[in-house]
């Protein structure tokens, strides 16, 4: 099956369900249709298990879906909200954080599992402990890797967790960490099917637990064929009650204007990150929506080898790149993005207004090369995401921009780029020299931007793509999680926003919004500020 067919497909697929509940009768396949929906994404999960990626694609694709965490974020307040946590406790130390769970959390009653019980303590038990114990039996499934918590030094703050009760767990601290609430509350977090793993162990399959998903969010995952779509189903006995949609399918589409095409051919309900927008909007059957994310779109450069461990050089580049020109060719005009000289954009109360933007200097880029000894040019490799996301709707465009800005200062860049799985495997293994990414911010708390993006600890998992270690960076960061005032936080990540536009180890671009376009048949909340997209609460009428 090809890509362009996978939604074509799906409409047949609705049709001859519905005929099949319903014999021939037609209005009964109009109803299954009307309450089936097709989403049109831009790319391919790497894994059905937010545990172990960090990509926008995966998020986006599962952690709202199939799954939920102890807790959540507010999407009118960002505060942290009651989950499958109905409360929580702090001590007056910062250091035991006790939860309280809901009864009656059914877990997704599939063809390959039918749970016996709901969910209870053993479970958070489970979720965690293959994440922080490198004994445990699912901790090395699917590669072992666990980049988001990694980043945040997740196995670095938890002294223990510890059941209190069938329906009481606790975390025990080795240190306060004023991010830790927050970190649960992201979609990497998500709780995992205890009894699921025990029949995994017995019947010698325990990669299913990542392909295979079990969890307790909206709906069950039903199929997956790569590169063409995921079809959902309805968890009937969801915790929140039951989705209005009889079908969830993710419809990959990778190019922006074949989800376009669809859209417009009706073959899509909604469509991520859609472009002519003009054209949308003149549409009366459709709707374009933003919001605005916290994100930023940059340019990395691999301070661990030649020629980018030299600051000089990554200055130079800097000064060389028509920031400006970017804006208005890849992100369409100020409207949709703003031009980035910090990592955090200027909503976050950490932000530091005396941060300056790097002047667009074909004269000042020229004397840093010069000072960094290189008279006869250069040539670099830049990678380019090959993938749409909002902070980088267009990688290659931009790539091209900085190819032709470079070679004005000597230097030869060559594109590169590969399928999305590949890209971020090479990038994890530190092969590029520069790269075109960016970062969607999880949670609100500056922490979320600082420490996986720059911090020495994500620079040995491969997920600080610049792999810039910074001592005196990293002190001012450590100090930020130990404390609650956050006006001293704030004094902390102003000097270290310092450091960073000193160093550069990389180039803030741009924060944008981010934009989806659905039919006005679709009705409910689909995009938030942080993290991936949901569709629990939507429905078509």
């Amino acid at each position: 099956m090809t890509v362009t067919s996978a939604s074509q497909y799906f409409k047949i697929l609705v049709t001859l369900s519905a005929m099949f509940l319903g014999g021939c009768d037609s209005y009964k396949a109009d109803s299954l249709s009307e309450r089936s929906l097709i989403y049109c994404s831009e790319g391919s999960p790497e894994i059905l298990n937010p545990q172990l990626v960090t990509s926008g694609v995966t998020v986006d694709a599962t952690s709202k879906q199939l799954y939920n965490q102890l807790i959540a974020f507010d999407v009118a307040t960002n505060e942290v909200t009651p989950s499958i946590a109905k409360s929580w406790h702090v001590t007056q130390d910062n250091k035991k954080i006790t939860f309280y769970l809901r009864r009656n959390v059914a877990f997704h009653h599939t063809q390959y599992f039918m749970p016996t019980r709901h969910l209870n303590a053993d479970d958070v038990l489970f979720s965690f402990n293959r994440i922080l114990d490198p004994s445990q039996v699912f901790h090395d499934v699917s590669g072992g890797k666990y980049p988001f918590f990694d980043s945040v030094g997740f196995a670095d703050v938890i002294e223990s967790l510890e059941k209190i009760n069938e329906y009481t767990i606790r975390f025990n601290l080795k240190r306060a960490d004023s991010s830790f609430l927050a970190n649960l509350a992201t979609d990497f977090s998500v709780i995992l099917s205890r009894e699921y793993a025990e029949l995994l162990i017995r019947s010698n399959r325990l990669e299913d637990i990542d392909t295979l998903p079990i969890g307790t969010g909206p709906y069950k995952f039903k199929e997956y064929r790569t590169g063409s779509y995921i079809r959902y189903e309805p968890h009937a006995e969801y915790w929140e009650g039951q989705p209005k949609l009889q079908q969830l399918i993710f419809d990959i589409t990778p190019s922006n204007t074949g989800r376009l095409t669809k859209l417009l051919a009706g073959e899509c309900d909604v469509i991520g990150y859609p472009i002519a927008h003009k054209k949308i909007n003149n549409n009366p059957l459709l709707t374009l929506e933003d919001v605005t994310a916290f994100n930023i779109g940059y340019l990395g450069f691999n301070t661990a080898k030649p020629p980018f461990n030299n600051k000089l050089i990554r200055r130079a580049v800097a000064h060389a790149i028509n920031k400006q020109a970017i804006l208005d060719t890849v992100y369409f005009g100020d409207a949709k993005a703003e031009s980035a000289n910090s990592i955090l954009p200027p909503s976050s109360w950490a932000y530091a207004e005396d941060t300056h933007d790097i002047e667009y200097s074909i004269e000042q880029a020229e004397l840093l090369l010069t000072q960094a000894g290189i008279t006869d040019g250069l040539t670099i490799d830049l990678w380019a995401m090959p993938v749409q996301r909002a902070y980088n709707p267009d990688a290659v465009t931009m790539a091209k921009l900085i190819q032709a800005d470079l070679q004005k200062i000597g230097i030869t860049v060559n594109i590169i780029s590969y399928n999305w799985q590949e890209f971020l495997r090479r990038l994890a293994l530190g092969e590029h020299q520069s790269v075109l990414l960016g970062w969607s911010a999880d949670h609100p708390d500056p922490d979320n931007f600082f420490t996986p993006l720059l911090s020495c600890g994500s620079a040995e998992t491969g997920n600080n793509r610049t792999f810039w270690c910074n001592q005196q960076f990293e002190k001012l960061l450590q100090g930020a999680l130990k404390i609650t005032d956050v006006e001293q936080r704030k004094a902390l990540y102003r000097e270290a926003q310092k450091i960073a536009a000193e160093e550069l180890p990389l180039f803030p671009i741009a924060h944008s919004k981010r934009f989806q376009a659905r039919k006005i048949s679709v009705k409910g909340d689909i995009l938030h500020p942080f993290g991936g997209i949901s569709f629990g609460g939507v429905e078509k009428q």
